[in-house]
C-alpha cells in the first residue's frame, strides 16, 4: 500500500513537471501558432532569476513567483515586439529567428554563469509515507501546476482580456475592426506564455538546478505533450501531460528513467499515429 502511494506520488509529479513546462508553450504556440525554439531558455531565464534573487537575499517566495516570471514576461514581450511580431504567419522565419535566440542566450548565460549548476535548497523537507520518504517540495510542484492550470483556464475564459486574445488569434481583422487593439494583445499574450515558462524554471529550479543548457532537457519534452494535446492549447495540453506523465513514469519505476523517456516518445508517436491531430483533434473540441 505504501508503495503503491509512493508510484502514484511520483506519477503526479510527472504530470505537474510536463504540465509546468508546457503550458507556456501551449499559450504560445498552441493560441498564437508561433513556434517558439527559445521556450527553454525562458525556462533557464526564470530558473537563474529565481536563484539568483533567492541567493541575494529576496524572500523565496516572491522570487519564484514574482520575479522569476516577471523577468520572462518583460523579456518576452521585448522578443515579441522586436522579432516576433515581424515574422506572424511565416513558420521557417520564426523557426530560425527563435532558434537563434535560443543559441544567443545559451551563450550569453554561458559567458556570465558558466556551466557550473546553480540551485536552491528545496523547502518544507521531508515526509513519511510508511518505509518511504518524499520530500514535501513534491506536493508544492503538484500543487502549484495544478493552480497554473486552473488559473491560466479562468483567465483566459472569463476575463475581459481572455476574450479579446480568443478572437484576436482566431479572426485577428475581425477583431481589429471592432477597435480591439491587436498588436497589444499579441505581445501581452506572448508576455503571458513566457512568464509561464519562467514560473515553471523557477519552480523547477530546486530539484533540477540551472545551468545554461538546462533548457535543452526542456524543450523536447514540452514540445511533444503540446503537439500531442492538438489544437486545443490548455485542455489538450493537460490531457497529453496526464497520458505521457504517466507512461513515462510507470516505465522509469518498473525498469529504468531511460526507459521512461523511450517510453513517452513512443506513446507520443502512438498517439499520434493514432489521432493526427492530437487528443482534442477528437475530443474537447471547442474549448481552450
Amino acid at each position: 500500500m505504501d508503495f503503491a502511494l509512493v508510484v502514484l506520488l511520483h506519477i503526479l509529479y510527472a504530470i505537474a513537471s510536463l504540465t509546468l513546462i508546457s503550458v507556456g508553450l501551449a499559450v504560445i504556440f498552441g493560441m498564437m501558432r508561433v513556434i517558439n525554439f527559445a521556450h527553454g531558455e525562458f525556462l533557464m531565464m526564470g530558473g537563474y532569476a529565481f536563484v539568483l534573487s533567492a541567493n541575494a537575499g529576496l524572500n523565496l517566495w516572491l522570487a519564484m513567483m514574482i520575479v522569476a516570471p516577471a523577468t520572462v514576461a518583460a523579456f518576452g514581450i521585448v522578443v515579441e515586439r522586436l522579432i516576433i511580431r515581424h515574422l506572424y504567419g511565416r513558420i521557417i522565419e520564426t523557426v530560425l529567428a527563435t532558434w537563434g535566440l535560443s543559441l544567443f542566450l545559451i551563450g550569453l548565460a554561458a559567458s556570465i554563469f558558466g556551466y557550473v549548476p546553480r540551485s536552491v535548497a528545496p523547502p518544507f523537507g521531508s515526509l513519511s509515507i510508511g518505509l518511504y520518504r518524499e520530500g514535501g517540495y513534491t506536493f508544492f510542484v503538484i500543487a502549484v501546476a495544478l493552480a497554473v492550470v486552473i488559473g491560466t483556464y479562468c483567465f483566459l475564459r472569463f476575463s475581459r482580456f481572455g476574450l479579446f486574445a480568443r478572437a484576436t488569434m482566431q479572426k485577428p481583422h475581425m477583431a481589429a475592426s471592432l477597435g480591439v487593439d491587436t498588436d497589444r494583445i499579441y505581445a501581452i499574450t506572448f508576455g503571458i506564455g513566457a512568464a509561464l515558462s519562467g514560473l515553471a524554471g523557477a519552480v523547477l529550479a530546486p530539484i533540477a538546478g540551472v545551468v545554461p543548457i538546462v533548457g535543452g532537457t526542456y524543450i523536447a519534452k514540452s514540445f511533444i505533450t503540446v503537439i500531442a494535446g492538438g489544437a486545443t492549447a490548455l485542455a489538450g495540453t493537460t490531457a497529453s501531460a496526464v497520458l505521457l506523465g504517466t507512461v513515462n513514469q510507470l516505465a522509469a519505476n518498473v525498469w529504468t528513467p531511460v526507459i521512461g523517456e523511450v517510453a513517452l516518445l513512443s506513446a507520443a508517436v502512438i498517439l499520434l499515429r493514432l489521432l493526427p491531430e492530437g487528443i482534442t483533434g477528437r475530443y474537447f473540441r471547442g474549448g481552450l
